[in-house]
């Protein structure tokens, strides 16, 4: 044990790409345990992962050596060419993602709603629910980039 501390959270979601609805229910509990495992399998910490047709969610613990961006890319390789040779041979991820820091404070409340995002997106798309956390999170956006 050494002499460094650290409760590094993050929320971490991922869409499709174009945002279509590979992501089907008979195969998508699957993909969470996969996405589950690559996160154990780069050294991170899966909390809670679930998600929709078009998008997940993940909540996520990393060590202070973890580079974010190359930890999303790795967990997007493996996990779309997983996805793409097992259930899906269209499946790709969007090009970029979308991550935020979270607090031990609210954990419980992130991984709750990551836990109940089909009943969310009954009444709310995508778009709206990444609109509002970019903007919770003071996040500037261009909103051509959310389609």
């Amino acid at each position: 044990m050494g002499s460094t501390f650290y409760s590094l959270h993050y929320h971490w979601v991922c869409s499709t790409k174009v945002r279509r609805p590979l992501i089907r229910s008979d195969w998508r509990s699957h993909l969470h345990e996969y996405l589950g495992g690559t996160i154990r399998g780069l050294d991170g910490v899966p909390l809670k992962v679930g998600g929709v047709e078009d998008h997940v969610h993940a909540l996520i613990g990393l060590k202070t050596t973890h580079c974010i961006a190359d930890f999303s890319r790795e967990l997007k390789k493996a996990s779309s060419v997983w996805a793409a040779g097992n259930y899906e041979s269209q499946f790709e991820w969007q090009e970029g993602y979308s991550i935020f820091a979270v607090s031990v404070s609210v954990m419980d409340a992130v991984s709750h709603y990551i836990e109940w995002q089909e009943e969310h997106h009954r009444k709310m798309s995508f778009e709206d629910e990444l609109k509002l956390l970019l903007e919770k999170h003071g996040v500037k956006y261009d909103p051509k980039y959310l389609l």
